[in-house]
């Protein structure tokens, strides 16, 4: 692989493999998969750390599914280069690891992102791309199309087999996850809104819940009560709008028939600000969905740390909080508070 293409093209990509170099003695990492750009062949790396004994809890964090998106790889790199940074002295890290698996997936779609597109290097919207429909109206070539690949939100031709990148997150998620017990997953993005959000499945339906309502209204409550001062918005996607072959839908749907509770979220940064702020960076490709002010970059890197490592507290502890009993009593609240409507 050309080092000069992947320093202007991937600079995450290079930052990604320094930390593997750095911490290799206490990193198990992997190559899910290699995916071609031109004369390339640009790696998907899985990286994981903790307890490797299967009865413990597995916390994954994923990062650039859409490559103009690149702000929560970096999110995702800020955040593992610190874990790493305290592995040589913290104790209650390393007492923490003892109790969690940890998982992180900064880079799903290098080509994308080596390419300031959104999909990957055949014009396919990897969150778009599970085998799964929405029998609801969704939103108008935003919900996933099969019109054209020359249209964003692209999900490849009915009956094809998902992209490379799509089937390396499933066969992951599969393999290393759903034999846990419980899991969580933070999937990071960039580009709606004005206000960060933490959204759940289904990104599909807006009157069908998910069957663990309950518990990720428990897990909203745990994180209302341990950082109240937040100002994350904690809801189901689809409150926004629907889509088809979204990825987490058809991954919490592989879960039900296994022997795990597993939730999945999406960390979805609001963007819109950061353009409010600085409307010339709309004339950058990304300018949409990255705070290109280096300042504001660094702020959004430390802004998220919090968050990230309440969710790895919260699965370590998931014993502690997910058989309490509160969770049945949370489902009425739940319903009430997201789909009377």
């Amino acid at each position: 692989m050309n080092l000069k293409f992947v320093d202007s093209a991937l600079p995450e990509l290079r930052q990604l493999e320094h930390l593997l170099e750095l911490a290799s003695p206490h990193l198990n990492s992997q190559v899910l998969a290699n995916v071609s750009y031109q004369d390339h062949l640009l790696p998907i790396h899985a990286i994981s750390l903790g307890s490797t004994d299967t009865s413990k809890p597995v916390m994954t964090f994923v990062g650039g599914v859409h490559g103009l998106e690149r702000i929560g790889s970096q999110v995702l790199l800020a955040f593992l280069e610190g874990i790493i940074g305290r592995l040589a002295w913290d104790v209650s890290l390393h007492h923490l690891l003892e109790q969690v698996r940890l998982n992180f997936i900064p880079l799903l779609n290098p080509v994308g992102m080596a390419t300031h597109r959104r999909s990957n290097g055949n014009s396919v919207d990897l969150m778009r791309n599970a085998p799964v429909d929405s029998h609801e109206q969704t939103a108008f070539l935003v919900g996933g199309q099969r019109i054209s690949p020359v249209i964003p939100w692209y999900r490849g031709k009915a009956g094809e087999p998902m992209q490379a990148e799509a089937q390396a997150l499933v066969n992951f998620m599969q393999k290393e996850t759903f034999n846990s017990p419980f899991s969580l997953a933070l999937d990071c993005h960039s580009g709606f809104g004005l206000h960060d959000r933490i959204w759940f499945p289904y990104a599909r339906s807006r009157f069908q819940p998910i069957q663990h309502l309950g518990e990720v209204f428990h897990l909203r409550d745990l994180l209302f009560q341990a950082y109240p001062y937040h100002s994350y918005k904690f809801e189901p996607q689809a409150k926004h709008y629907l889509c088809h072959g979204d990825l987490w839908d058809y991954l919490y749907e592989q879960s039900l028939a296994q022997p795990t509770t597993f939730i999945p979220l999406t960390l979805e940064m609001g963007s819109w600000r950061w353009v409010r702020k600085n409307p010339a960076q709309l004339l950058k490709a990304v300018g949409l969905f990255h705070p290109i002010k280096p300042h504001r970059v660094k702020r959004v890197l430390r802004s998220h740390l919090v968050l990230m490592e309440f969710f790895i507290r919260a699965c370590a502890s998931y014993q502690n909080w997910l058989y309490d009993g509160k969770s049945l009593n949370m489902d009425q609240k739940a319903t009430q508070l997201w789909y009377d409507n």
